[in-house]
């Protein structure tokens, strides 16, 4: 294999290198931009939203005064507010870098597959919104870039049979841009990002808990970085509109207008082509060949009991309650809607049926993952607490999609690997403790793969989220270690932290037998 074919292949793996290494200067997961794109891309159209309603409401909608009502209010003291025109271009610019960066994430990552199509199919057509209400921005001003860019779209436009007559007549002169012609532009710039909206909170609707708002930290340090850019290094026009004469130079915004430049070095029919064929591969690429789905949750009528933590905590909203099938007034049954379902286990860990101490020959729970039921689970660390029951081990509970906890095993470690760490239920860390066990280290990815099966582990644990770890299991003997796949010495090393604290602890006076 080439060095160029094996390029496709390593970008993923140089993605994730690089979100580490943010992770390290970031001091974590919460304060890297790389791990919030789409919620960032959110804020950047929250301050968008919130500026432009303060603009318009000072705007001049006419032919004639918009240029001036704009220049006026740019005059305005930073205090006064003359920062706000330069606020709305440069969340207008950053909302693009990040939506752009957010979908290239998720191409790299694979993420418009099975359940997460739908996102995908959502998100594609919003890209169309963002740049129209983009370029309308500009003709609002009526500089000589917006002058550049209203012309340019036009030209664009008409390369394509939609129009009776040429739009590029609209700026023969002075005279046909009237305040009609400017009513038009505003609609553009106001109704399409009221489409936005809609297609953007459609595009959440699958997706429970959906991040619309960055971490507050990352979220304050974004605003203040675009403000102090807008003092520092203020938006200007760059003079009235004249049709009388073409603009001879002007300062592009690349990211907003880059289709202009690329028309006129090419052609408008090229630019459509290219255009057409993007979006089409796009859409295309959740219908590519891809391997084999995963069975998905199944849901056992005789041990489910309506509770709704399954329903609370699915990451994809993919479990619905109904009536119950037994009658009982009040009781309700949880149904897995296959095509949203991640296959991740996170509503077996939040079921009350999976415990471990149900006096049982077959543990049967109300919600459970077919290649890798709980019962197999139950089983499989009894069988290995029995095996080096004189070594009192650490037992690991990690994730397949985080750093393999199977490299740890040994006399005194044994591990298990869970599809995600959140289909632990935290009554088998008491089972294992009980059982003879050491201690506990609980593992996962640093970002979730599933989006919620980490955060829902340390509420559990941390007694704030049903199922709760319960008080009296020792906190001391365990561990909580996040680690993504390929960050295996963090976990060796959580491991070795954990033996050298249990190993100081005293034994305790009696072992609690396990009973089936």
């Amino acid at each position: 294999m080439t060095a160029t074919a094996a390029l496709p292949g390593r970008l993923p793996a140089l993605w994730l290198r690089a979100e580490r290494g943010l992770d390290k200067a970031a001091g974590g997961t919460v304060h890297n931009p790389l791990r919030h794109l789409g919620a960032l891309g959110f804020l950047c159209f929250w301050l968008l939203a919130i500026s432009g309603i303060i603009l318009y409401a000072v705007l001049d909608t006419s032919a004639t005064g918009a240029y001036r009502s704009i220049a006026d209010m740019s005059r305005l003291p930073w205090y006064l507010g003359g920062w706000l025109r330069s606020l709305h271009r440069y969340a207008a610019d950053a909302f693009v870098v990040f939506t752009l960066a957010h979908l290239a994430r998720e191409w790299l990552l694979g993420r418009y597959r099975g359940f997460r199509r739908f996102s995908w199919l959502t998100g594609v057509p919003l890209l169309l919104f963002v740049f129209a209400c983009a370029i309308g921005g500009f003709w609002l001003n009526w500089d000589r870039l917006g002058q550049f860019s209203a012309i340019a779209t036009a030209e664009w436009l008409d390369a394509l049979p939609l129009f009776g007559s040429p739009l590029t007549r609209n700026f023969i002169d002075v005279a046909a841009v009237s305040d009609r012609l400017f009513s038009l532009f505003v609609f553009v710039h106001l109704g399409v990002p009221l489409l936005l909206v809609f297609g953007l909170w459609f595009h959440v609707q699958r997706i429970a808990r959906a991040a619309v708002f960055p971490p507050r930290p990352l979220a304050l340090a974004m605003t203040a970085t675009l403000i102090a850019l807008s003092i520092a290094l203020p938006v200007v026009s760059q003079g009235p509109a004249d049709l009388a004469q073409a603009p001879v130079s002007v300062d592009l915004d690349w990211w907003l207008l880059f289709v202009h430049p690329l028309m006129y070095a090419s052609s408008p029919i090229t630019v459509w082509l290219a255009s057409g064929a993007a979006l089409a591969l796009l859409f295309a690429l959740p219908y590519l060949p891809q391997p084999a789905r995963p069975a998905v949750a199944v849901v056992d009528p005789a041990n489910c009991n309506g509770c709704r933590r399954c329903f609370d905590d699915c990451p994809y909203a993919a479990i619905s309650m109904v009536p119950h099938p037994n009658a009982r007034i009040g009781r309700q049954l949880a149904v897995v809607q296959a095509d949203l379902c991640a296959s991740c286990g996170i509503c077996v860990g939040s079921c009350p049926s999976a415990t471990p101490f149900r006096s049982v020959a077959e543990l049967v729970t109300g919600i459970d993952m077919p290649q890798q039921p709980l019962d197999a689970l139950r089983r499989q660390l009894q069988h290995q607490l029995e095996a080096v029951a004189h070594e009192r081990p650490i037992v690991v509970f990690g994730c397949d999609r985080g750093a393999q906890v199977g490299a740890l095993g040994g006399s005194s470690v044994t591990t298990i690997s869970l599809i995600c760490i959140g289909q632990l239920p935290p009554s088998f860390i008491e089972y294992a403790l009980r059982g003879g066990a050491a201690g506990v280290l609980v593992s996962g990815c640093r970002s979730c793969e599933y989006r919620l099966g980490a955060r829902w582990t340390e509420e559990r644990l941390g007694a704030t989220r049903e199922p709760r770890l319960r008080a009296s299991v020792p906190r001391e003997r365990i561990a909580l270690a996040w680690a993504d796949a390929g960050d295996e010495p963090r976990l060796r090393s959580a491991l070795s932290a954990l033996q050298d604290r249990v190993a100081a602890l005293p034994a305790p006076a009696e072992e609690n037998a396990i009973h089936e």
